[in-house]
């Protein structure tokens, strides 16, 4: 079977408890999810779904109670941390609502840095922070520290960063949260743009509706379980 025929990303029968004084909070009820080559698919639900938890249960950067998370069809639920950072390196890129920029290096440094982690020279990492970069109108600031940046020059660095080792999947988290709806709009349509022209997936947590009905699919997180709607049915 090839790649384009297995889920970059499956999350089957997903569980995960939170206890708070006696009370058991069941925030994943057995939610499954397959998200395919070049998809981007949109993660909704209120405030307190469990949306951000799911994201770090797909990044393996959470283990669920119950449930699978399987990798291009490897099953990494398993895993020990070594593992599972080795997947999250190799396959995995990741954007938040707040950019995580290391203040302390330029935008070329922070979109190579990634890269050279995981082995190329300094050369390569900067030639391919150059090009992703510059692709998103950052030609101009690459020199510059995230301090010197405006909110979505930063996000557009970070979207860049994620994409610098080529991961075949892209989790974020309310991606355009922290910008204006100007500047949100903007930073959108260029990540949507990005995400095509690298055949990435992406599964994109959002509370922006308008932006969900733009994707290729749309999840719902509702009392635990992920139902499917079509994009064209999101907030009616």
């Amino acid at each position: 079977m090839t790649a384009q025929h297995i889920p970059v990303l499956s999350l089957i029968g997903l569980q995960r408890t939170f206890h708070q004084g006696s009370r058991e909070i069941h925030v994943l009820a057995g939610a499954s999810v397959d998200v395919w080559p070049g998809q981007c698919v949109a993660l909704v639900g209120p405030s307190g779904a469990g949306k951000s938890t799911l994201l770090h249960i797909a990044g393996l950067l959470e283990t669920p109670d119950a449930g699978h998370v399987l990798v291009a069809g490897r099953d990494c639920t398993t895993l020990d941390d070594e593992g599972r950072t080795r997947v999250r390196r190799s396959e995995m890129g990741f954007i938040y609502q707040f950019h995580q920029l290391l203040p302390e290096f330029s935008a070329l440094e922070n979109v190579a840095i990634p890269q050279m982690i995981l082995g190329l020279s300094r050369r390569e990492g900067e030639e391919r922070a150059r090009r992703l970069l510059t692709s998103l109108g950052l030609g101009e600031r690459l020199d510059h520290r995230p301090a010197q940046l405006s909110g979505g020059e930063q996000q557009r660095t970070a979207i860049c960063r994620a994409l610098a080792n080529r991961p075949r999947l892209i989790l974020a988290d309310e991606p355009t949260g922290n910008l204006d709806p100007r500047t949100s709009e903007l930073v959108f349509h260029e990540l949507i743009g990005l995400f095509r022209s690298e055949g990435v997936a992406a599964l994109i947590a959002t509370h922006n509706l308008e932006l969900a009905r733009r994707m290729d699919r749309v999840v719902v997180l509702d009392n635990g379980l992920l139902v499917e709607i079509s994009p064209h049915a999101v907030g009616r």
